[in-house]
């Protein structure tokens, strides 16, 4: 508990001073990765979601490194996720990967949204579809987005009522393990609207689909002040909704609840942070993955599909490791400031 209050007190104290933001814009990632597999094991498999530059960052100078028997840089054409893949057969000795990789972060607060009431481009209309949810889920659903949009036109104002519908019907709860576990019906109505980042950003995505809003969420990495050290802790998922005149806009509104918890604030007393994580902000954000849910690795893995794909993961034997347990997996990440 002390652990995670000392991470959110980081991005507390962080945000206060909002130059620290600003310091650093780059940096080199490094993940260094050793599969538990127990001895005998005839199969390693591991899949490392793989950056991309784009109009948020600049990825380059990748490096690789390690004692596998082949890989490769997949792509899944039904979730767009790509994957470093590796793999041992019958490895003699513990199975080993690094991968690094230099980014330069853009990402900045937008200055102006801008709704022009225009068409949803062909390749944006994809991220209307509801992923993962029972017909049940569905209707229910429908019901939270016909709620918070209620006397709302168009898709700007459309998209700020979700967002402050979610923000006020869900919360923080600093039990749940990882990033939680990003199902939207289970978050809103067995856990009562409690979770993390994945819970509440998949609730945000499943209510703006449901009001016609086009909406994906973001698995990557965040920093409020970047600095040479540790970052496996700073995994996170935030949420873009399509706005036609804009673009993709970046929204937060796990990060509201997590800056409400921190400071024991009322929603009534909460305004700046809901301000500050709405149309973007200035934090050291990697992307690592957009829209990943549902998700079927390439190549496929063994099992079912994964709801959401931010974190490495191995399956030995086609037994899966616990990706949320990086000390038993094991893996780090680590990151160098410029």
């Amino acid at each position: 508990m002390r652990l995670r209050f000392a991470c959110a007190l980081v991005l507390l104290v962080a945000l206060s001073t909002p130059a620290l933001a600003e310091t650093v814009r780059g940096g080199t990632v490094t993940y260094t990765i050793d599969v538990q597999a127990e001895a005998g094991a005839k199969n390693v498999r591991l899949w490392l979601p793989y950056p991309l530059s784009d109009a948020n960052q600049d990825i380059g100078d990748v490096r690789l490194g390690g004692n596998f028997e082949q890989s490769g840089v997949y792509r899944d054409p039904a979730s767009g996720g790509v994957s470093l893949y590796a793999e041992w057969k019958e490895p003699k000795e513990q199975p080993k990967l690094t991968l690094s990789f230099h980014v330069d972060s853009h990402y900045a607060k937008l200055p102006r949204l801008v709704d022009n009431g225009g068409p949803i481009p062909a390749e944006v209309v994809p991220y209307l579809k509801q992923v993962g949810l029972s017909p049940q889920e569905e209707k229910s659903f429908a019901a939270m987005a016909k709620e918070a949009t209620k006397g709302r036109k168009d898709t700007l104002a459309k998209a700020r009522g979700v967002y402050e519908w979610v923000i006020a019907h869900t919360y923080r709860d600093n039990d749940v393990v990882g990033c939680g576990l990003g199902q939207p019906g289970r978050t809103l109505s067995s856990c009562n609207g409690g979770g993390k980042c994945a819970d509440i950003s998949s609730v945000f995505v499943a209510v703006a689909r449901a009001a016609g809003i086009p909406c994906r969420d973001v698995y990557g990495l965040r920093m409020a002040a970047p600095k040479t050290g540790a970052i496996t802790g700073d995994y996170h998922c935030w949420v873009e909704f399509y706005l036609p005149g804009t673009g993709w806009v970046p929204v937060d509104p796990a990060d509201v609840r997590k800056m409400m918890l921190v400071n024991k604030l009322e929603l009534k007393d909460a305004k700046q942070w809901v301000e500050f994580f709405w149309g973007g902000d200035d934090l050291f954000r990697i992307a690592l993955e957009r829209g990943t849910t549902d998700v079927t690795l390439a190549p496929k893995q063994a099992g079912p599909p994964l709801t959401y794909y931010m974190y490495p993961f191995a399956q030995v034997d086609g037994r899966t490791l616990d990706f949320f347990s990086p000390k038993t997996f094991t893996y780090t990440v680590d990151f160098k400031a410029d």
